[in-house]
């Protein structure tokens, strides 16, 4: 199911947002299994799976992926966990 998600890594204490057309899991296995070895996520082993946003298509999973990343804020993402009204405010918006 396509999915825009949200993984936090402790060791490095930093957010990546990334979005995807397969599951979050088979992608977030992909990641630890070091399948993208040279990018943003190589730089820990430690990451999970901070938040979820399921989507309807690809290209919206894509589109809420690019809003979050131009918003450029911890605070922002933070808060997407704190209030679900915000991601159904996204999904909304990007529908």
């Amino acid at each position: 199911m396509p999915a825009c998600y949200i993984l936090y890594s402790r060791a490095i204490n930093k957010f990546y947002i990334g979005a995807t057309s397969e599951t979050v899991q088979e992608r977030f296995d992909r990641h630890i299994r070091g399948t993208y070895d040279h990018k943003y996520t190589a730089l820990a082993k430690d990451w999970e799976i901070f938040l979820t946003i399921e989507c309807a298509t690809t290209r919206q999973a894509f589109a809420i992926e690019a809003h979050i990343k131009r918003m450029k804020s911890r605070k922002y993402v933070e808060n997407l966990e704190r209030y679900p009204e915000m991601i159904e405010n996204l999904l909304n918006k990007y529908s």
